[in-house]
């Protein structure tokens, strides 16, 4: 059983050694993300010049409880998007918010933007 769901920004900060970094390593073993999610720090690894092929292996030993984007997370994190628009937040967000929700568990984010957002059974928590 996973203890939280990490946000892209909260594993970045952490990859970046970045202020809430730490937070974020203590629930090494003991965390879930979303696919979505995943190729979001995937992706910004890549931004930033690294080789996918090195990526993954890097990604992998963290131990994630990595979940599917399927249509039941489909339809969940849709179903976000009218107590979340208004913030901006958009689909790895939202995913990562309804994972979160699904599970009963709080969201670690690096995204002081998400403080505004109120959205039932939804347990942040602000690295940062």
């Amino acid at each position: 059983m996973s203890d939280v769901v990490l946000d892209a920004s909260a594993v970045l900060a952490m990859l970046r050694d970045e202020p809430g970094g730490d937070v974020v390593a203590g629930y090494i073993g003991r965390a879930t993300i979303s696919a979505v999610n995943l190729q979001e720090v995937a992706k910004e690894m890549v931004r930033e010049g690294a080789d996918i092929e090195r990526i993954q292996p890097i990604l992998d030993e963290l131990g994630f409880d990595v979940r599917s984007h399927d249509a039941d997370a489909a339809y969940a994190a849709a179903a976000l998007y009218e107590p979340t628009r208004r913030y901006g937040r958009g689909l790895g967000d939202r995913t990562c918010m309804s994972l979160g929700v699904q599970l009963g568990v709080p969201v670690l984010t690096a995204d002081r933007e998400w403080r505004n957002v109120e959205v039932k059974g939804l347990q942040l928590e602000y690295v940062r």
